[in-house]
């Protein structure tokens, strides 16, 4: 099977430095097996998203060099086949309808673990649906932070996968246009690296294939906290993107010595070198 690898950013805000190592991340491990690389925009939250910034998204990856095989696929545009996936885990009884508040949630610890709402089902509004998570272990193989095992039930309980308003959550979409691209491998930020065993769940309930996974490391701000667009992390400047580039090629443990003049020069000539065993594991601020 041909590699393919994929950057999927939300549009919360311009693309900043710890966003763009994940991007360049993903390329390089596409491009070290001879894959493609394809992106897609997470655009299934609307109250967090940032007017033009999945625009400005799209048009700053490829002044960094990093241009997709294929189409964007935008998630907003995939409702049918989340609604599609939503029916078989009603009709195999793996979900049910949800009306508990924060207040009936914090009672439990802020997880619901019971398979069953505890609040009595409300005429005035629509329930959240959740997925009955087993008292089961998951485990799986990180290519860069090793072996991981997490019990779904006591880590996630029985979490949201279609919210009140009817957005379906992050989890379920990600696992079904995962299987819709034929994504064998997904790189992305540490950040996420407990989603995982729950979409490992999803996929197994859905009878979808499991991709590899490798979780990058996180970049830091000098007070030592993931670098974010929710923490006022600046946009990276497409109009001068170089020497931002080779600051990613170095926190990602690139040897970028050669001279270039493109973006293009810089992530051809350091694409050939690349070796996943200098990937760093642990996160750190990009200057040290």
């Amino acid at each position: 099977m041909t590699y393919r690898g994929r950057f999927a950013p939300s549009p919360t805000g311009p693309l900043h430095f710890g966003s763009l190592v994940a991007a360049v991340g993903s390329w390089l491990c596409a491009r070290q097996a001879g894959g493609e690389w394809l992106v897609r925009m997470e655009d299934i939250d609307p109250p967090r998203e940032v007017p033009g910034a999945a625009r400005d998204i799209l048009s700053t990856l490829p002044a960094f060099g990093l241009i997709a095989n294929g189409p964007v696929l935008f998630q907003s545009t995939r409702r049918a086949a989340y609604d599609v996936a939503f029916e078989r885990l009603r009709t195999a009884g793996a979900v049910f309808p949800c009306w508990c508040s924060r207040s009936d949630l914090a009672a439990s610890g802020g997880i619901h673990r019971d398979g069953h709402c505890v609040a009595p089902p409300a005429d005035d509004r629509p329930p959240a649906w959740r997925l009955r998570v087993p008292d089961a272990e998951v485990g799986f193989h990180d290519a860069l932070q090793g072996p991981q095992r997490q019990n779904l039930r006591e880590a996630a309980g029985d979490f949201v996968i279609r919210r009140v308003e009817g957005h379906y959550a992050y989890q379920l979409a990600c696992v079904v246009d995962d299987a819709f691209q034929g994504i064998t491998e997904v790189v992305r930020g540490a950040d996420l690296l407990d989603s995982t065993p729950r979409q490992i769940y999803l996929q197994r309930l859905l009878g979808l294939p499991t991709p590899r996974y490798l979780h990058l490391p996180l970049v830091l701000d000098p007070e030592g906290r993931k670098l974010s667009k929710s923490a006022g992390a600046g946009a990276v400047d497409p109009t001068d993107p170089i020497p931002t580039l080779r600051r990613v090629l170095a926190f990602l443990g690139v040897r970028h010595d050669a001279p270039a003049a493109t973006c293009h020069e810089l992530l051809a000539a350091t694409s050939g070198c690349f070796n996943r065993n200098d990937l760093p594991r642990r996160s750190s601020h990009p200057d040290g």
